[in-house]
């Protein structure tokens, strides 16, 4: 896809990854919707805010009728809990399974005809390496990254006879707030993530794996798990 003249939505755009992508697509020559919960945080110079809560079907709605012109489809916006699936409190599990899962499908489904509509165009899935790899602490976390990788692969097949290709961001720790926690040395900064997320864009590639722990993983599926 080519992304100079492409209109892009990107939601969660008003920080961290989301920011760096919005800002590198303006940078590039497309229009860029900056999709916030708030849309008063986006500060971003070039950039369209729009109000988008990912788990507000009327939200979404609107936003998908304001950004009628849209080519691009980021699906950032995410959250982190740190709730194990077992032991973890079961609303902070379905907060978890309704951002990162049940909002990137509602955004796509809102968004698909739009950008069907306009010619095709390309929607990029950000998920993670939890998505394969399952540690018990993050059980909520992954199991909805998991979720959206099977949301990915099969809105991918669905999707690609309307001319719009559908591609997974997959990374492990980034530089930004959700991993503030995390020694500097183990994160990645999220500007070449970004940039790397765009040229997979453009290059219709369907996953798109950002780091070396992601790759090591990913390499790694065939094998046992571990036992306990």
């Amino acid at each position: 896809m080519e992304l100079k003249d492409s209109v892009a939505v990107v939601t969660g755009a008003n920080r961290g990854l989301g920011r760096h992508l919005a800002e590198q697509l303006l940078q590039r020559g497309a229009t860029v919707y900056a999709a916030a919960r708030r849309p008063e945080t986006v500060d971003l110079p070039g950039a369209v805010p729009l109000r988008l809560d990912v788990t507000d079907p009327e939200s979404v709605r609107s936003a998908a009728r304001i950004a009628s012109d849209a080519t691009l489809l980021v699906n950032n916006a995410g959250i982190s809990t740190s709730t194990p699936l077992l032991a973890g409190d079961p609303d902070a599990v379905r907060l978890e399974m309704e951002t990162n899962f049940f909002g990137p499908l509602a955004v796509t489904r809102a968004f698909a005809p739009v950008i069907e509509r306009n010619g095709g165009g390309a929607v990029l899935n950000v998920l993670s390496v939890l998505s394969w790899l399952h540690p018990a602490g993050l059980g909520s976390y992954a199991a909805a990254k998991a979720a959206a990788w099977a949301l990915t692969g099969a809105a991918r097949e669905e999707l690609a006879p309307r001319r719009i290709t559908v591609s997974a961001l997959h990374v492990a720790y980034m530089d930004t707030d959700m991993a503030a926690a995390v020694p500097a040395e183990q994160k990645t900064d999220p500007a070449e993530v970004a940039a790397q997320a765009l040229l997979g864009i453009e290059a219709g590639l369907p996953e798109i794996l950002a780091d070396e722990t992601t790759r090591y993983v990913k390499r790694s599926l065939a094998a046992a798990p571990n036992a306990a």
